[in-house]
């Protein structure tokens, strides 16, 4: 099993557990070994998921501005976790890869590994709602037909991302592609950073 379809499987078992309860205060239950990558890989799934449905309760009309403000500071505190746990992908990437030798020639990729992976992790969930909305049945013939048809654009997404992501952990590992580590220092959570905040505290 490759890579990829070993990810898509988590993805999908994640999502899954998820929609048991569909509740976004539900507890994850990580089913794999603390810190593997499976564990990760599903982790990562399971905040992507949370997010996917926070996103969709924030934008009700009628929801009072405290609570809306409540759910977009969960959600940045999310951005963060999610985040920490595709570095975590790629450390695990560059201490696999940390033997190979790359070509003179070789290229730079301008995603890593796990930053694709990270989108292949929330295509899985636009796939998941993607079908439900292709069969609704309290839905018009015209949105199932909608739906249907960005289904199939979003399934063919999925095997050209797997193919692109296959091929490059395999052009890693032939050394035509250098890994390269970079952290993704965000600064609006940075109280050092962020003027908003580290003006806030000079003043105190």
């Amino acid at each position: 099993m490759s890579l990829t379809e070993k990810s898509w499987e988590i993805f999908n078992q994640s999502v899954n557990d998820y929609h048991i309860n569909d509740d976004v205060n539900s507890t994850e239950n990580n089913p794999f070994q603390a810190n593997s990558l499976e564990w990760i890989l599903y982790s990562k799934n399971w905040i992507d998921t949370v997010q996917w449905h926070l996103e969709d309760i924030i934008r009700e009309e009628d929801i009072d501005p405290s609570e809306a403000l409540k759910i977009k500071r969960r959600i940045d505190k999310l951005n963060q976790k999610r985040t920490d746990l595709v570095e975590q992908i790629d450390f695990w990437f560059y201490k696999n890869f940390e033997n190979i030798t790359s070509n003179p020639d070789a290229r730079i990729n301008s995603e890593t590994p796990a930053w694709c992976i990270d989108r292949f992790s929330i295509l899985s969930l636009k796939i998941y709602h993607m079908s439900i909305e292709a069969s609704r049945e309290d839905a018009s013939e015209e949105h199932k037909l909608q739906c249907s048809q960005k289904l199939n654009v979003l399934l063919e997404q999925k095997k050209d991302l797997s193919t692109a992501i296959d091929q490059l952990l395999s052009d890693i590992e032939n050394g035509k592609v250098k890994m390269k580590l970079y952290k993704q220092m965000k600064m609006y959570n940075d109280e050092s950073l962020n003027p908003i905040l580290y003006q806030k505290m000079q003043k105190k």
